[in-house]
This record gives C-alpha cells, sequence and structure tokens, in this order.
C-alpha cells in the first residue's frame, strides 16, 4: 500500500494523456491511477497526549539529546521556543516536576518502569544511571527510567512528582519515594555527615505520615512539604528561613507536622519554589511563611523570616483557587479567573523590577480575554524560581518575568515585564516551571 501512495504523490502529467510515475519513471494509466488506494487519518485517540519543552538545553533538562542544524533556535545551548518532546510520543506522560536542571516524567503503563529522569544528575536526584560499573553519569540527555522499590510495581500509578534543588519527591499508590541530597533532611530521614550522594542512590519510602494518606507534595529548593488527606501539612528539610513552618530555624530530617494558623484548616493546596511557601484552604484563604524580605509575607513588625505560618488577610482578592510562590514574589488565582501577584520582581507587571506587598491584579486582556473570548479565563498559575506562567480555559500559556536561557518559550532573549502568549503545538493542561526550563503537558488540537 505505501508502494501505491508513493505513486500518487509523485505523479506528474506527461504526454498522451499519460502520468509519468517520477519515482519509479514508467507510465500509469489514467484509469490505474484512479483505482490506487487513498490513505485516510483517523482522528486522534482522546487519551493521547503531547509534551512540549524549552529553555536550558545544556543541562539534559529537556530531554533532547540532540538538535538539527537547521532548527531555529537562538543558540545551540538554547531552546527558546517549545519543542515536541519525542519520549512522550512512546510513553504516555501523565505528569512531571522541573527541578534545578533536571525533570522527572511520571508515565502510565502496565510495565514495572513508571518514573523517568533527565538532567543533572550529581546527587541521584533522578536515580543511578551508568555506564560501567562505578562510574554513574553526572548528565543523563534523555530519560531514563528510575527504578522504585515498588510492592505492585504493575498496578501502582505515580499521582505527583515534586523537585527540589537536588532531590526528587514522588507520590504513589504506595505512598512517598524520596531520592538526592539530603543535607537538610528534605527526604525525610536521618542526615548522614558526608555522605556521598553521587554514588549512594539511596531510595527513602514513607508508605504514610501518622497513619495518614499523603494527597499532595511540594518542594522548596532544600525543603519537603506534604499535605495528608485530612487537610494537615507536614515538612522536612532545611529551615533556615522559616521555610518548614515548625516555629523554628533549624532543619529537620523527618516529616513534622506544621501548626500556626494553619492548625485548624483544611489545606487543599501548597506551592513553595525557594525559601518561602504559600498554602490555600478549603474555603479559598491563603497561609504563608518563611522568608518574607520582599513582601511575600508582610508582618505587623516588618519580620523578614516567618517560622509559624499566618493568614494572609490583607490580600482580599476573593475566593482564591490556585496560588504559586516563585522566588521573591507570589501569586493568586481567584474564582473568577482574576490573576493576581506581589513581592519583587518583573512579574509585577510594571516596566522594571518592582515590589510591593499588595496584591496587583494584571488585566484580564493580557491572557486573551476580549470580546471575541469573552469566557476564555485562567485556570491555573505556576512559577519558576523568576518567572511566572498561567493555562487559560481555551488551552493557551502566557508567560512573563525573567527570560533565563529562553525559559519563557517567546523566542527571543529578553526579559517580558507583562504576560505573552506562548505558540504551542496542542491545548496544554498543566504547566511545570523549573530554574531556567519550563515542560508543558498538552492535548492535541481536535
Amino acid at each position: 500500500m505505501l508502494n501505491h501512495l508513493k505513486r500518487v504523490i509523485y505523479l506528474e502529467k506527461c504526454p498522451r494523456g499519460r502520468f509519468m510515475s517520477v519515482k519509479r519513471k514508467y507510465p500509469i494509466d489514467r484509469d490505474e491511477a484512479k483505482s490506487l488506494p487513498v490513505f485516510d487519518y483517523g482522528t486522534s485517540k482522546k487519551s493521547y497526549k503531547r509534551v512540549f519543552v524549552w529553555g536550558n538545553l545544556m543541562s539534559g533538562a529537556l530531554g533532547i539529546p540532540y538538535l538539527r542544524r537547521n532548527e531555529n533556535v537562538m543558540h545551540r545551548e538554547t531552546v527558546d521556543i517549545p519543542k515536541r518532546l519525542g519520549f512522550a510520543e512512546k510513553f504516555p506522560v501523565t505528569t512531571a516536576a522541573c527541578g534545578f536542571g533536571f525533570t522527572a516524567f511520571g508515565v502510565d503503563t502496565e510495565s514495572e518502569d513508571k518514573l523517568y529522569g533527565t538532567g543533572l544528575n550529581t546527587d541521584s536526584q533522578i536515580g543511578r544511571h551508568e555506564v560501567r560499573q562505578g562510574h554513574p553519569l553526572e548528565i543523563i540527555y534523555f530519560p531514563q527510567a528510575i527504578k522504585l522499590p515498588l510492592k505492585n510495581p504493575t498496578k501502582t500509578r505515580i499521582r505527583k512528582l515534586a523537585a527540589g534543588r537536588a532531590h526528587l519527591v514522588v507520590l504513589t499508590d504506595e505512598g512517598l519515594f524520596l531520592l538526592g541530597n539530603n543535607a537538610y533532611g528534605q527526604c525525610g530521614r536521618e542526615i548522614i555527615q558526608d555522605e556521598n550522594y553521587f554514588l549512594s542512590n539511596y531510595i527513602n519510602h514513607i508508605p504514610d505520615i501518622d497513619s495518614k494518606k499523603v494527597t499532595d507534595i511540594e518542594c522548596g529548593q532544600d525543603h519537603t512539604l506534604a499535605v495528608t488527606d485530612d487537610g494537615a501539612v507536614y515538612s522536612c528539610g532545611w529551615g533556615a528561613d522559616g521555610q518548614t513552618g515548625l516555629g523554628t530555624f533549624d532543619n529537620t530530617s523527618a516529616f513534622t507536622r506544621i501548626t500556626g494558623e494553619i492548625e485548624s484548616e483544611k489545606i487543599v493546596k501548597i506551592s513553595s519554589r525557594s525559601d518561602f511557601a504559600l498554602a490555600l484552604n478549603d474555603r479559598g484563604e491563603v497561609f504563608g511563611w518563611g522568608n518574607a524580605e520582599y513582601d511575600q509575607i508582610p508582618t505587623i513588625n516588618n519580620e523578614q523570616q516567618v517560622s509559624n505560618p499566618v493568614h494572609l488577610k490583607h490580600l482580599k482578592v476573593g475566593k482564591v483557587v490556585d496560588v504559586a510562590a516563585g522566588g521573591s514574589f507570589c501569586l493568586a488565582l481567584n474564582e473568577h479567573g482574576e490573576v493576581f501577584v506581589w513581592g519583587y520582581g518583573l512579574v509585577l507587571g510594571g516596566p522594571k523590577a518592582e515590589q510591593t506587598s499588595r496584591p496587583r491584579k494584571l488585566p484580564e486582556v493580557l491572557f486573551g480575554r476580549n470580546d471575541f473570548q469573552p469566557n476564555n479565563r485562567v485556570v491555573q498559575v505556576a512559577c519558576g524560581l523568576s518567572y511566572a506562567m498561567a493555562v487559560t480555559s481555551l488551552g493557551d500559556v502566557y508567560a512573563w518575568g525573567r527570560n533565563m536561557r529562553g525559559c519563557l518559550g517567546l523566542g527571543f532573549a529578553n526579559d517580558q515585564n507583562f504576560p505573552f502568549k506562548v505558540a504551542l503545538g496542542g491545548y496544554a493542561s498543566k504547566v511545570f516551571c523549573g530554574y531556567d526550563h519550563t515542560v508543558a503537558l498538552c492535548k492535541p488540537f481536535i
């Protein structure tokens, strides 16, 4: 059938009313040409998903082993426009996480390999991979399987991933799996002095926390947060700025419950990228703790570190449905699809980096809401350390902030002060932000 198709594609008219096959160089009758089969494209599978990546290419976090010479990229070290990830064409990616120079992917498959990683691996944050025994690789340029000690590897599913500076947390049906750097206890286990993380590849398994099922996870730079099914929040790791929320500035090597003003609240979402955190309860109220020197968490006495969660009553932005904490700024999305920003940085929407403790609403028109698309609204917000992303109900992605190594995916190297639409070849369902790279999980155009 393929040979016949080639004939149809390469037919050219020649004298005496006949057609000549350029490929095979022999004449074909008009009637014979009409009788050749026609290939009919089928409809896309509803379960079929696409993954696009962009940003820093050299770290390996994009999972792209090479680029063709004729591909239009800003530099050979940077992919500044979304590029379709070939790995996702073979494996059905359901979730991802972007760390500092590495990426993890969760796939839905019946095989034992449910988790894959690519990028920097100096602390075994994406497992141990070696070309020969005793010589592990520091950089992985294409997603490789990460072996988890699962009891039922064929049926267990990965629910969510979270990545920090050099550690990875995996939420599965069998509980938590934590791997990578544990210098501050961020992997929920005892700190071992002078532990060689590059050679160890130790994976810590925590089935539950205080006999409760974990429903959500998040990683800051060197700390870990977990939410249980009753809405309680637990943390471990680096606490020098109060980011663990435990009322102390010490490091904690075991998951400990956070109290403060969230103790009696049912938390449904947490966010942290660096050294402070935001939490959202079931009533749409926001709480925060950790580093506050950029007005992310306003306090009465202008304290720069907040070690206990406090209710951010000053926001007054309506019922919040999503939050995102960057390196020095915060984002909040309310039930009407309105986006608010505060803190410090280019993401505030001004002509230069600014600082404010009061939420600033970004005009809805910047996210594609207009007379032609009156029902378009933002449905998700996400943050890297110095940039922000928003996903709309129409599947569009908007990016703004610091454009480190093309992490905004806008096709140019300059920083972007206000939201600008990213050109994607699919309907975005979720974006994941790292330090200088981004991953978008999409559905195809229908």
